[in-house]
């Protein structure tokens, strides 16, 4: 019995094997086949390939805006619903009219800090730990922080978890505690940065090159110091919060898989009874001038290899009637195809990696901006080129096919800011934010489909300005060869010692 067993499994063993050795033939020779049909397709893919200027694409696809509600509750906060059941997700975001150019000049630092210690810090009814805990176990997220221009607190949920979430999102927005040992945290992690902030040469160029264009005391300008840390307590969060976070100075907006008139309970319960600020004005804007219209600036870091290049001046802001025909002009500029790439690292071979471009702001002047990174012996020679071609694309009209590729690309990377509700919901938030039109977009688009080659000239003669260009090099001294007053007769350093020495986190 025990034999025939033996014998039973022996067959069982050998048939496997045998369909194995067949399955393994079949196996090969579908690899060898599919080798060869890869290559007969390979090479009529090669026999067939065509230059990337014959290519002929699609139309874009048009920009549409996803169906949204908007509406504001009796306390003043503004919200805009945006259903998307795609996924069973819920995310929404709210924008506070608050920033860092709003805080004091002895503290600098003091908005972040309020930003972050408003989510880490915990809340009345839960602490951090808590807090922490309760989001984890969801796969949830809730966040805080405040930049420059504006503060934001967001939160992203499984559908199923939204009022859980939603909840926490609004006691961190209504009831943050700042707890004192989170503020020393963030103070120290803020210290770190600061000892961290020359180990990077772009970071150094384009902070430093900001307090060119703006004045080192201006705040799109100045940075946080040990010194001013220092002065920063835990009254001076609770008093910045206080001063700004109220539901009539918020904009809220909530996209994913949700009923619209669930939401719009679930907010009323939650926010609802957030008492709004009668006293509350929009605060004044800082005023802007350039610091300089001009001049030659250098940063000497003996370790490095390669210079870090930054020319340019003040510039202008997205509602300009010429946004659009300078967005194009930077299209003309930049990118594979564009006058730079194909003049200056193409060409010449002078460059790692070179762009320029006009960068508006919403509500105060931006900046143009050319640069790029260059070997040390090049870098004169570098600083040239570039300001050579700001020269020619205000002597040369642009080409009708240079005017093609910049609208096309232009147009194309426009497209793709709109690819779920989520991004467009959080442009129409900035547009009422900053005080812009809701079909601001379309106004755009239209706008860059028109702009013409002599509109193109017409703002680079009238926006660029060669003559007061900022020049600023990041590199090593002795290594610049021929040296920088082949640019200037008078070359000023720039002294990035960080001043003081950190000292502990004031209790």
């Amino acid at each position: 019995m025990h034999r025939d067993k033996y014998q039973v499994k022996g067959k069982r063993s050998m048939k496997f094997k045998l369909l194995h050795g067949k399955r393994l033939i079949y196996v090969v020779m579908f690899a060898f086949a599919f080798l060869l049909l890869t290559f007969d397709f390979s090479l009529a893919a090669t026999t067939a390939a065509k230059h990337y200027t014959e290519l002929k694409l699609p139309a874009l696809p048009a920009v549409k805006l996803p169906k949204y509600e908007r509406f504001v509750l009796q306390n003043g906060m503004v919200v805009y619903l945006v259903e998307d059941h795609e996924l069973p997700l819920v995310s929404g975001s709210a924008l506070v009219r608050t920033g860092s150019r709003w805080e004091p000049a002895d503290k600098v630092g003091l908005a972040g800090l309020t930003g972050a210690v408003m989510r880490t810090g915990g809340t009345k009814k839960h602490s951090p730990d808590e807090l922490n805990e309760i989001l984890e176990q969801r796969a949830a997220s809730v966040e805080t922080s405040i930049g420059e221009g504006s503060g934001s607190a967001s939160f992203d949920s499984l559908t199923e978890d939204v009022e859980t979430v939603f909840g926490l999102f609004a006691e961190v927005l209504r009831e943050p505690v700042f707890a004192q040992d989170k503020l020393d945290l963030a103070k120290n992690q803020t210290k770190g940065g600061i000892a961290r902030r020359n180990d990077d040469p772009n970071s150094i160029a384009n902070r430093e090159f900001r307090k060119l264009v703006y004045g080192k005391e201006s705040p799109y300008a100045r940075t946080v110091e040990y010194a001013t840390l220092d002065k920063i307590n835990r009254e001076d969060l609770v008093q910045f919060y206080q001063q700004y976070f109220h539901p009539n100075n918020i904009i809220l907006g909530i996209v994913g898989d949700f009923d619209s008139k669930k939401m719009r309970s679930l907010i009323q319960a939650k926010l609802g009874n957030w008492q709004r600020n009668p006293k509350i004005t929009k605060p004044q804007l800082p005023e802007v001038s350039p610091a300089n219209k001009g001049g030659v600036f250098f940063v000497n870091q003996p370790q490095l290899t390669q210079s870090s290049v930054l020319l340019g001046h003040l510039g202008g802001q997205f509602d300009s009637p010429d946004y659009a025909a300078l967005d194009v002009l930077n299209g003309v500029l930049n990118g594979f195809g564009g006058r730079l790439f194909n003049e200056v690292r193409s060409r010449q071979g002078l460059a790692y990696s070179v762009y320029g471009y006009w960068s508006p702001r919403f509500d105060y002047p931006g900046i143009f901006l050319a640069g790029g990174q260059t070997r040390s012996e090049a870098t004169v020679q570098f600083v040239k080129s570039l300001q050579t071609e700001i020269k020619r694309i205000q002597a040369q009209p642009v080409t009708a096919q240079e005017l093609a590729f910049a609208k096309e690309s232009t147009l194309n990377s426009f497209v793709f800011n709109f690819q779920d509700p989520g991004q467009t919901l959080s442009r129409l938030m900035r547009y009422e934010y900053y005080g812009y039109p809701s079909d601001f977009l379309f106004r755009y688009q239209k706008a860059v489909a028109a702009t013409t080659a002599a509109d193109v000239q017409r703002v680079a003669k009238q926006y660029l300005k060669p003559e007061n260009l900022i020049t600023l090099v990041v590199g090593n001294q002795t290594t610049i060869q021929p040296p920088l007053t082949g640019l200037a007769k008078q070359v000023t350093p720039i002294d990035v010692t960080i001043p003081g020495s950190p000292s502990q986190a004031n209790n």
